[in-house]
């Protein structure tokens, strides 16, 4: 077993710290392997599922879904009260909701935190989650134009700004009125969202304070004080120039972090590891049998497999080994019962940057959708799942995961035609004119080299790029340059645009096509593909609006159907499988449901408890 004494060299220099320090600080309950380290703690800035998962242990939200059937539970809200017209929803908090610094959960707390994802200088890629509140997009206009024009406004104007737009009501401490612009049936949905979270304004702006200042934020709440100057912020301050809001994320620290969930954080080494522990404060804390959990980073896959095969941890939440598709035939023959596979409400594909120009100033050839069509002709996905991913994953043709949303037929898009691949590259201007096997415009110069960027914390996106380089080479005779690189850098190349294929996977937020379609509309925060298209736009927005539920599935489809056959801004492969390993008999609490969001604090551990069985949990 090379790969596994390969792994077991990984493992201890992943592990030799810890061993160090297992004298004072003992193992977590339950342990698990994050594949890349979080980005932040910030809900407001939140876009990955690594970050999300953390936050469910940090913040708890006006409601949660039930991981059974993800159906809409109470979480900070104890009772929510809908209009006979479906557009008014009123929140009544728990009055024992406390932060982790002792201080009340109120109503004020919500109504920040959402005004924070309605203010472009958050720069939120979820602010559109609340664009159906009632004044929210003109609040957002107005902010943008002040923006535009370098205009300084005050915090105490904004907020008044916002009073006067946006339906989000404070009637009581614990009272929270929002209106929304016409009925929406899956808003509870969007905001159980862990970026829809609320924040505790002091931390995330660094107020200074005095001991009795601090005193009355813990007895009455900040909204009971007036904001402070933001030159004595310390997270927080206003650009002289250009009036936009500077924000520090220093605050999303251990030393700082205030939060409202069933644990707190406790420590946070960058690329290491962070642990968790029970919040003192929350009022529920029969709801979890841990009191402790840790997530430890590892970005080797063969390493957090032999980690899990020593036992130093209790959850694998994805397992990217190159051997792994052996590991479920195992599984299938009875001699492995620790890997569980299924299909999740997620999709794999690979973007085109759809933008007229690349970052470098040249012409992009994937601007033209003629060009994006021959590139998914030319693409045998059948292939794909058999030998680069080697899982035989359901490949699909369009975005929203088949049979995944009731009521939503699956939509049918571009299937592998080689000859039809040709017909639409040349139908754009690129033939082979010399007969040297490589496709030329009409001045005779060669199709650019592809840049397709993937990532590196996994095998499987290297060999499906190796495998797309290599189908598109012989169908269409051109060159493809493979360029990997951690997340972090990924992540940045991707956002500004400095691909001109680049590797993706897509989640669904909520039960609706509309978490998968909105991020094709030109202005949306995940349109990383820079694809815009005004009739897909009038499109959605026309979805958004129509109320009856048949016509709107008809409209999503549509859609979806114009985007996949037509417009195609991205190569969709299959169906993701989402591929755990925990043992059975020691780990319950984990959810297998398509929607993929684990609440690690209703996890029951047996592997990492105390010994002492007259352990209790904290008041």
């Amino acid at each position: 077993m090379v790969r596994l004494s390969i792994a077991a060299l990984c493992l201890f220099a992943v592990f030799g710290i810890a061993t160090c320090n297992q004298e004072t600080e003992k193992k977590a309950d339950f342990v698990f392997v994050n594949r890349g380290d979080v980005f932040t703690l910030d809900p407001g800035r939140m876009s990955w599922l690594t970050d999300m998962q953390a936050a469910y242990c940090l913040y708890e939200g006006l409601v949660r879904w039930n991981p059974d059937d993800f159906s809409i539970e109470p979480a900070a809200a104890e009772q929510v009260t809908l209009s006979e017209d479906n557009t008014t929803y009123v929140f009544e908090l728990r009055e024992d909701a406390k932060w982790s610094n002792g201080a009340p959960v109120t109503a004020h707390d919500f109504k920040f935190a959402w005004m924070r994802l309605l203010t472009p200088d958050t720069a939120s890629d979820y602010s559109g989650f609340l664009f159906s509140v009632q004044g929210a997009t003109a609040f957002w206009e107005w902010r943008s134009d002040k923006l535009k024009h370098q205009e300084y406004v005050t915090l105490d104007a904004m907020q008044d700004k916002f009073d006067e737009l946006v339906a989000i009501n404070v009637l009581g401490d614990h009272l929270l009125e929002v209106t929304l612009e016409q009925p929406v049936p899956y808003f509870l949905d969007q905001i159980a969202l862990a970026v829809c979270s609320p924040v505790y304004r002091p931390a995330v702006e660094g107020w200074e304070l005095s001991k009795h200042e601090q005193q009355q934020l813990i007895d009455e709440g900040w909204h009971t004080m007036p904001i402070p100057d933001p030159r004595s912020m310390k997270w927080l301050s206003i650009d002289d120039e250009t009036g936009r809001l500077k924000y520090k994320y220093y605050w999303a620290r251990p030393e700082t972090l205030v939060c409202n969930g069933p644990f707190q954080l406790d420590k946070w080494r960058y690329k290491r590891d962070m642990r968790f522990t029970r919040n003192p404060h929350y009022h529920s804390p029969e709801l979890s049998t841990l009191d402790s959990i840790q997530a430890i980073t590892m970005e080797d896959p063969n390493t957090a497999v032999f980690a899990f095969e020593a036992g130093e941890v209790d959850w694998l939440n994805g397992v990217n080994v190159d051997y792994q598709s052996d590991m479920l035939i195992e599984k299938a023959e009875g001699k492995r019962t620790n890997i569980h596979a299924f299909p999740t409400f997620g999709t794999d594909f690979f973007s085109f940057n759809c933008r007229e120009t690349l970052n470098n100033g040249e012409l992009n050839p994937f601007s033209d959708a003629a060009v994006r069509r021959a590139f998914v002709y030319a693409t045998n996905r059948d292939a794909i799942v058999k030998h680069a991913t080697r899982l035989q994953e359901p490949v699909v043709t369009a975005f929203v995961p088949p049979h995944s949303i009731s009521g939503y037929a699956p939509v049918e898009g571009i299937n592998f035609n080689p000859e039809l691949a040709k017909e639409e590259l040349a139908s754009a201007g690129w033939i082979d004119r010399d007969g040297d096997g490589v496709v030329e415009n009409e001045e005779g110069v060669p199709f650019p080299p592809i840049d397709l960027l993937y990532t590196t914390n996994t095998n499987r996106y290297k060999w499906i790029s190796l495998l797309l380089r290599d189908q598109w080479r012989n169908t269409l005779g051109v060159q493809t340059q493979l360029r990997g690189t951690d997340n972090k850098l990924f992540s940045r190349d991707l956002r500004s645009g400095n691909f001109m294929v680049a590797r993706g996977r897509w989640y669904g937020d909520y039960g609706d096509p509309s978490t998968f379609l909105d991020i094709f509309h030109s202005e949306n925060g995940n349109n990383d593909r820079g694809f815009s298209h005004p009739e897909i736009d009038a499109m959605l927005v026309r979805a958004s609006k129509e109320t009856d539920p048949v016509k709107r599935f008809e409209l999503m489809r549509a859609i979806e159907t114009k985007l996949f056959t037509k417009e195609v801004p991205m190569l969709v492969v299959c169906q993701l499988l989402q591929l755990y390993m925990y043992e059975p008999d020691q780990i319950d609490g984990l959810t297998s449901h398509p929607r993929l969001v684990q609440q690690l604090w209703r996890v029951n551990s047996s592997s990492g408890q105390s010994d002492d069985t007259s352990r209790q949990r904290p008041n």
